[in-house]
């Protein structure tokens, strides 16, 4: 059975590909204390496109979400850019939370 599939079964698509290839080389203590790690602080992308929905009202609270500060901050100021940017967001969730597991990742594989 894959390490990825057996660790961390919520990774899909381009996310189980890429922790597939960071993990190659992990044993299975490596791999368990990475997946314990980085499933406490995994953003899920149904939540990061919850709260870009929920921007309509209060708008940042996707970027807060993946530590964007700066653009929280810029969409909070300014509407989610007149909106334009929230419904951009609502568009591109999975690829606000693939690159901030991605980060995630690359600061767990140099830990572990």
């Amino acid at each position: 059975m894959n390490k990825v599939l057996q660790y961390i079964p919520e990774a899909q698509g381009e996310e189980f590909f890429y922790l597939e290839k960071i993990c190659e080389q992990m044993d299975d203590p490596q791999m368990g204390q990475f997946s314990s790690v980085y499933r406490a602080r995994r953003r899920d992308p149904q939540n990061v496109l919850i709260l870009s929905v929920t921007g309509f009202f209060i708008p940042g609270l996707q970027r807060f979400y993946v530590d964007q500060l700066g653009w929280g901050i810029a969409y909070l100021l300014t509407g989610g850019f007149c909106l334009v940017g929230t419904i951009i967001d609502i568009m591109n969730h999975k690829e606000l939370a693939f690159e901030y597991n991605q980060k995630i990742a690359e600061e767990l594989v140099r830990m572990v």
